[in-house]
């Protein structure tokens, strides 16, 4: 249904924030890949976190002999989320086959690793919203702030211009790195990579390992507050 709706878009304009029919396609695969990944392996188990809170089921979490945030973000694995992994790698050839432009080696290799970099940024920012059930008891609200905030990294950065859209991009570039999670696998597949972007890759690195180091001390100090179900 996503991909109908911008083939019919791309019927009426040539680009969409500078990205062409088919680099578009090339950027709506990656965000498949990158969402894919995370609904498959944490958001069933963050899900269950604030259950785990509200029940005291995180009491025997906390008693086995393993991190307790390894344990938690990978209890369940939701199978039915991989058919859009699938999806996504058949379109992510399609699309690379019409293009003009081919990456070459170094951006192949480095397009898995810059995919899993988007994979943790989500991660850790839903963990850390997960970890305030500890504070607030059942966080429906919190997840769905999650997706408004996610769907910000959905969109080719350039459209974010102007008054209003300069901000944006800021804010959700250097503050909350969701622009970076899918710009920067996308650009290096399908967009030659110009010396102003270059930088993205350097800050998404950086702004991964940041992201793991925030949500770990969230996550943490969120035990720390937790009182187990018989005190």
């Amino acid at each position: 249904m996503n991909l109908g709706l911008y083939v019919l878009v791309y019927r009426f304009t040539k680009m969409i924030g500078g990205w062409e029919h088919y680099q578009f396609f090339v950027f709506l695969a990656t965000t498949l890949f990158i969402n894919s990944l995370v609904e498959a392996f944490f958001m069933p188990n963050a899900e269950e976190f604030s259950e785990l809170v509200r029940t005291g089921g995180l009491d025997f979490a906390l008693l086995k002999p393993i991190d307790t945030q390894f344990l938690i973000s990978l209890t369940k694995v939701d199978w039915s989320s991989f058919a859009n992994f699938a999806f996504a790698g058949g379109l992510l050839w399609f699309s690379l086959a019409k293009l003009n432009y081919s990456p070459n080696l170094l951006e192949v290799v480095l397009y898995p690793v810059y995919v899993l970099c988007g994979v943790l940024i989500l991660y850790s920012l839903m963990i850390a919203l997960a970890a305030t059930s500890v504070w607030l008891g059942r966080n429906q609200t919190l997840y769905d702030f999650w997706f408004y905030i996610t769907n910000f990294s959905r969109y080719p950065m350039e459209i974010y211009t102007g008054p209003f859209g300069t901000p944006l991009r800021m804010f959700f570039t250097f503050f909350i790195p969701v622009l970076v999670v899918v710009n920067v696998p996308a650009r290096l597949m399908a967009v030659p990579m110009q010396a102003e972007y270059w930088y993205l890759a350097v800050f998404a690195v950086a702004a991964t390992g940041a992201s793991i180091v925030a949500s770990r001390w969230m996550f943490l100090r969120s035990l720390e507050a937790y009182r187990s179900a018989s005190s």
